[in-house]
């Protein structure tokens, strides 16, 4: 879809109700999400995070969003595709605020030129204990991209129009950090397996446009 057109459309969702946690546990791995994300909540100090689920124009002015590949490390989230945006640090103002840092940092789109359209649900991530606030958003230019080199292994800039096609739904056999050889729910996004909190929020996302494209 030619952004032009994308973003005529786009500002409906801000007088949209979200779908929530019930098409996010569409594309949830595990059935204990709720209760884990219960418990957690009665934490004193739970750990939160801003991500970006970003729409841009390509050269060709079409739409894309824009995801990333993270570097292998010692960590549960080691080599998984997510959303730009991290933990919320302590000179943050708001977790939006973390989010549109964040962005900056991992792929060099200005906070000033991301405007940011609508606070989408909050999700539980129970391997690294975060809740994550996702939000949705948009650049009107195409973005100069600039990985973080310490952060991001590579750039996944997905079209919209295979963002939105069915076929990159599948299930997937994966050895995750709480079980061994289970079937999950995930995207297949340009080659990309992306499943757990990430598919979650796309899911989401993907149920917002269907609404007003």
């Amino acid at each position: 879809m030619h952004f032009q057109e994308f973003e005529k459309r786009i500002v409906k969702v801000t007088k949209m109700e979200l779908p929530g946690e019930s098409i996010q546990l569409k594309m949830a791995p595990i059935e204990r999400l709720l209760e884990l994300k219960a418990i957690a909540r009665q934490q004193k100090e739970p750990r939160k995070a801003g991500v970006m689920a970003l729409f841009y124009p390509s050269h060709a002015f079409e739409t894309h969003l824009i995801l990333i590949l993270r570097k292998t490390y010692k960590g549960v989230h080691s080599a998984q595709v997510g959303f730009p945006g991290g933990k919320l640090e302590s000179g943050d103002a708001s977790l939006q605020h973390a989010a549109l840092r964040e962005t900056e940092e991992e792929v060099g789109i200005p906070a000033n030129r991301i405007a940011v359209l609508k606070e989408l649900t909050e999700i539980y991530i129970p391997p690294s204990n975060f809740f994550v606030q996702p939000y949705l958003g948009i650049t009107a230019e195409t973005p100069l991209f600039v990985p973080q080199e310490d952060e991001v292994e590579a750039l996944i800039e997905v079209p919209l129009g295979h963002f939105m096609d069915d076929s990159i739904l599948v299930t997937k056999t994966l050895t995750t950090s709480y079980a061994t050889d289970i079937e999950v729910p995930a995207f297949l996004l340009n080659g990309h397996v992306v499943w757990g909190a990430t598919a979650m929020m796309l899911s989401e996302v993907r149920e917002l446009l269907r609404q007003v494209l």
